[in-house]
């Protein structure tokens, strides 16, 4: 019992055509939308040796540190707003043009991004974010008296 060559039954394969043309736009949609999606960020490079001493003057350093009180540049605090004119003048004289970023646990994350933006916009060709800062520098409020 063959069946005739004009008997036609039904058909039982899955036509896969439309799933790989639906595939194909799919690919080709993700592929023209990825580079708009991407965005540049902040590249931090992770050491894994302590800091050392250095023989760097206090006016030729540059380190910001981020407290919920203020931010402190080389000890002296600062706003938000002079932050740009200063950092510019301090990353003239220094060599590197490195700046030294620290902050405290409190501080939020929009404050210490701002922070770096403005750094980078001064000048500066190198970031350097501390985990902690070293005891009893970059600390302009300890050993000082409140005034009443």
């Amino acid at each position: 019992m063959s069946m005739a060559a004009n008997d036609k039954g039904a058909i039982t394969d899955i036509n896969v055509t439309p799933l790989v043309d639906v595939s194909l736009v799919l690919v080709i949609i993700f592929m023209v939308t990825a580079p708009m999606v991407m965005q540049a960020g902040i590249i931090v490079a992770s050491s894994k040796v302590d800091a050392a001493e250095g023989q760097v003057t206090q006016n030729e350093s540059v380190s910001l540190r981020l407290t919920a009180k203020g931010i402190y540049l080389n000890d002296l605090g600062v706003t938000l707003e002079s932050l740009p004119a200063l950092m510019t003048a301090k990353l003239k004289v220094n060599k590197k043009k490195v700046v030294t970023i620290s902050s405290d646990d409190d501080v939020k994350h929009g404050v210490v991004v701002e922070v770096l933006d403005i750094a980078k916009q001064s000048g500066a060709v190198g970031l350097s974010i501390m985990k902690k800062p070293a005891p009893g520098k970059l600390d302009p409020v300890k050993g000082k008296k409140k005034k009443r």
